[in-house]
């Protein structure tokens, strides 16, 4: 008679004897996967935070968090990230920003200044790409709501000669709402410690090239129409509500591994204010 419990009723494992281990398959771009809960069937395009992205035959793209729950061929499967193969290096490592990454990777105590973001996707942009520069130099980011709050936020804890100030903007460029506010402020009585810079784009989202996403262009969006709603609905993504665009988000994101996926208009923008937070006091 099979004994699960063998002859120790407390030995470890005897819960696990009985239960098959499902294999464990990365997710590799073109698998072709199934959705066990509801039959969604497509090939891996993307992976980002956790989650693959499947499209299907007509085209259709859904978003699902890796693991169990998947048939491949018909098998019940695990789905994994892909592991990553580093090569033997010829020489110094280089952040996904460009730079040389430094020898010894701890983070470095957090200076008094710091940078500013205007938008919690510029500032997840932004920690994507210089994250592992910005904690070897120690400079914190912090997320703007928006440049009409940065008065405010000034006159709360004031910029100066030891903590000095930088601040990322959208959509500057001349006669826009973002450069009048920008132009008082930088004349104003912070202006001493602060610089102000920005991109000349209405979003972040169009600071990813074209290239990356494997689209043409970023597509004109009707005046009058909310810009990352219009963006999804003629790349034909869902948006029917914040939970599409937060998936449409994480889609641009995964594009997004080194430098070469952004313009070079926002690349030198945020490295300028690196530089100037980080300059010798």
């Amino acid at each position: 008679m099979d004994d699960r419990y063998s002859t120790d009723v407390l030995a470890a494992g005897w819960r696990m004897k009985h239960t098959r281990e499902l294999p464990r398959i990365e997710a590799s771009r073109g698998l072709v996967v199934e959705v066990a809960d509801d039959g969604f069937c497509g090939a891996v395009v993307s992976l980002a935070s956790g989650h693959v992205e499947l499209e299907d035959r007509h085209g259709r793209r859904r978003l699902f968090p890796l693991g169990p729950g998947y048939l491949v061929d018909g098998a019940d499967v695990v789905l994994v990230a892909p592991a990553v193969v580093v090569a033997a290096a010829s020489g110094p490592r280089r952040t996904a920003s460009g730079s040389f990454a430094a020898t010894d990777a701890r983070a470095r105590t957090a200076r008094a200044s710091r940078i500013f973001v205007e938008g919690r996707h510029d500032a997840e942009l932004v920690e994507k790409v210089w994250g592992d520069d910005l904690r070897a130099e120690g400079v914190v980011v912090e997320y703007l709501q928006g440049i009409d709050l940065l008065e405010a936020v000034l006159d709360d804890e004031p910029p100066s000669a030891d903590r000095r100030y930088g601040v990322l903007v959208d959509h500057l460029v001349a006669g826009s709402k973002e450069s009048r506010i920008a132009d008082a402020i930088s004349r104003g009585r912070h202006g001493a410690h602060l610089k102000i810079v920005g991109h000349p784009w209405i979003d972040v989202w169009q600071c990813v090239t074209p290239q990356a996403l494997g689209i043409p262009q970023w597509p004109e969006v009707p005046r009058g129409t909310e810009f990352k709603v219009g963006v999804c609905r003629a790349l034909g993504w869902p948006a029917r509500d914040q939970a599409d665009i937060a998936r449409a988000w994480q889609r641009i994101l995964g594009a997004v591994s080194s430098y070469r996926d952004l313009e070079p208009a926002l690349l030198g923008r945020v490295e300028e204010l690196i530089d100037y937070v980080t300059e010798p006091g």
